[in-house]
């Protein structure tokens, strides 16, 4: 830890308390300066300008989310992790309004890696659903249509809470986009669940191949199936 990290995090908490106490979600750099007791170039210095301060509170609510994510209990059962996933993200929301706001309504200057760091975890929960034979889609595409849905129906809840207040409207928001992603995971009685998708998959080329591969590339697969579902 250099000597200027703590100094650092203290400004990037005191923005942060700034931010959530503030009337318009907006901070002033010499408040937050005065609150640390250092100069504003000081603040310069360390974030450069104001937008860096806040890319860093952003990025600073990204770990506060990430530690949250990885408290959730994680079962069997990758998609009932997933509609749990839904609910703790708009309870961070509906929690941390002004921060949530920060992390994920667009800032054309922003240089902030909050929600890209947020799509790859989501994208993790969705590729052990799709291991389980649970998703239509690509785990990053449908990682993209979850978060758009969840962060527009938080971000609808902090705007206009009276509006938004029913749980029952996020879920269906919820239900709409997981029935687009999602599917019934085939019932599985082999304890070996990658032996199970190597069947799978080595049948149904079998049954209609492959357009997108040549034929010594389809023989290849095959062999990797084959190797891999043996018993």
């Amino acid at each position: 830890m250099t000597e200027a990290e703590p100094l650092r995090a203290a400004m990037i908490e005191a923005a942060e308390r700034q931010l959530a106490s503030s009337s318009d979600h907006e901070i002033a750099t010499r408040a937050v300066c005065e609150a640390v007791g250092v100069s504003q170039p000081v603040l310069y210095r360390l974030f450069g300008d104001k937008r860096g301060l806040l890319d860093a509170v952003a990025d600073h609510g990204y770990e506060r989310y990430a530690a949250l994510k990885a408290a959730q209990e994680r079962t069997g059962d990758p998609v009932a992790d997933l509609h749990a996933g839904w609910d703790g993200h708009m309870a961070f929301a509906q929690a941390n309004p002004a921060l949530y706001q920060l992390m994920f309504t667009p800032r054309p200057w922003s240089h902030s890696t909050a929600r890209d760091r947020v799509t790859d975890l989501l994208e993790a929960a969705l590729t052990r659903c799709a291991a389980a034979g649970a998703l239509k889609l690509e785990p990053r595409t449908a990682a993209r249509l979850i978060l758009a849905a969840n962060i527009g129906t938080a971000l609808d809840h902090i705007a206009r809470p009276a509006l938004f207040a029913d749980p029952a409207l996020s879920h269906r928001m919820r239900d709409a986009v997981f029935s687009h992603v999602l599917t019934e995971p085939p019932a599985r009685q082999d304890a070996d669940p990658l032996r199970a998708a190597a069947l799978r998959l080595r049948a149904q080329l079998q049954l209609g191949g492959a357009e997108a591969l040549e034929p010594v590339e389809t023989a290849l697969l095959q062999r990797w199936l084959e190797r891999i579902a043996r018993p």
